[in-house]
């Protein structure tokens, strides 16, 4: 348990040091608060699932408040009176203290210190009480439209056994998952993917040697550069994705709607993302490599070779394998950006990993990040290729559907 602890107090220090480091000059006060925003759903130690929900609750409200004041696009998800001589500022740092304040209170200290320091920085008067006024409106209707969605559970997980049966008993992440309303998709299972690959087919195994070869802990197979990406992409956060997002963002000649919007539609694409594969996990129960390789006399596939000792680059995420959640996160993003700007070259995309000590990885194109991740997983010793496939494939149309649907003129 001690190396346990001295292992999340080196993350926690190297977090607040990325903190630190974190540039300054950003795109506008919409980006500005979203590195914010993110810091501070980190420190509040949320698990992913949960942490991805509350990061897109809080873009949305951001989004709905700079809308009501610039209205470059129809209102969308909530009503708001027009407010055209309102502080943006203002409504900004208003929606993500209402919003942070409801769905993380743990950190409201830090939460209203922030929002205090923001507010002092913009001038008296009645643009700026407007402007926190419609900020607290809009984050007050994200937060009732969500209110509901299902994300206290119950957790009624079954672990499957036999009656007197040992079975390891920590829970699993998040099996109530699949239940949640989604933002934008129809239900949970609407892009579940097939089952996968039979345990007696050539393509698992392809799969079971590959990963048995490339993420095992001292792997004589996997690169240096190899085991930085897997030790890069063991972070699971938000605060792994948003700055990829906030590439774009940042890029010159963006307007402040257009930024709120675009990490409005990637906050709900991922959200949505881990609903829909969560319910894919949940319901195939696919084991992880390292229950597998550990047992790979009794797969039925004579191509396949049991390692006794076998173990993976990374703790196996708690949740069933099939398909990859970091790659249908990663699949769904790349989806939004490419809406965004196209297909072609990018200003420079960019993340910073807290799993990494802190480095920084940069891609030209979009489609490169995306297929880093997937790759990660492998390495990282915790997913099989056929599933950063589909997880991938599934983050796209994801990712596509949620672009389409506040995909409008802009007015």
């Amino acid at each position: 348990m001690k190396h346990i602890n001295k292992r999340r107090h080196a993350l926690l220090a190297v977090m607040s040091a990325a903190w630190l480091i974190t540039p300054a000059a950003q795109a506008d006060v919409v980006t500005d608060w979203n590195i914010t925003a993110n810091q501070i759903v980190a420190a509040a130690k949320l698990p992913p699932p949960p942490a991805y929900r509350v990061m897109a609750m809080v873009q949305a409200s951001v989004y709905e408040a700079v809308n009501a004041i610039t209205a470059r696009y129809p209102a969308e998800r909530v009503k708001l009176a027009a407010t055209p001589d309102a502080s943006i500022d203002a409504a900004v740092a208003a929606a993500n203290r209402t919003a942070l304040a409801k769905l993380v209170p743990a950190q409201l200290a830090a939460v209203d210190k922030t929002y205090q320091t923001a507010l002092s920085k913009i001038p008296g008067g009645q643009a700026k009480t407007a402007g926190i006024a419609v900020g607290e409106k809009a984050a007050a209707a994200i937060l009732a439209l969500r209110a509901d969605d299902g994300a206290a559970g119950p957790d009624s997980y079954r672990p499957r056994t036999t009656p007197g049966q040992y079975v390891p008993t920590a829970m699993p992440a998040t099996p109530h998952w699949p239940q949640r309303k989604a933002w934008v998709l129809a239900s949970a299972d609407q892009f579940r993917p097939g089952p996968p690959p039979g345990l007696q087919s050539e393509r698992w195994a392809r799969d079971y040697d590959e990963i048995k070869a490339l993420g095992a802990k001292h792997s004589a197979r996997r690169s240096a550069e190899q085991t930085d990406i897997a030790r890069f992409w063991e972070a699971t956060g938000p605060a792994i994705y948003f700055p990829v997002a906030r590439s774009v963002a940042s890029a010159p000649g963006r307007e402040v709607t257009q930024n709120a919007r675009l990490l409005a539609t990637a906050g709900v694409a991922m959200d949505d993302a881990l609903i829909a594969v969560m319910d894919a996990k949940y319901h195939y129960h696919f084991w992880r490599p390292v229950t597998a390789i550990r047992n790979g006399d009794a797969d039925g596939n004579n191509a396949t070779e049991r390692d006794a000792t076998w173990t993976p680059l990374i703790n196996t995420p708690m949740h069933p394998e099939y398909p990859c959640a970091h790659c249908i996160l990663a699949g769904s993003v790349g989806a939004v950006l490419r809406t965004e700007v196209g297909t072609g070259p990018v200003p420079k995309l960019s993340t910073t990993s807290v799993t990494a000590n802190g480095a920084t990885r940069s891609w030209k194109r979009i489609e490169d990040f995306v297929q880093e991740v997937a790759n990660a997983r492998i390495y990282d010793g915790v997913h099989y290729r056929n599933s950063t496939e589909v997880g991938t494939d599934m983050g796209r149309k994801i990712g596509e559907l949620v672009a389409r649907k506040y995909s409008v003129a802009r007015q």
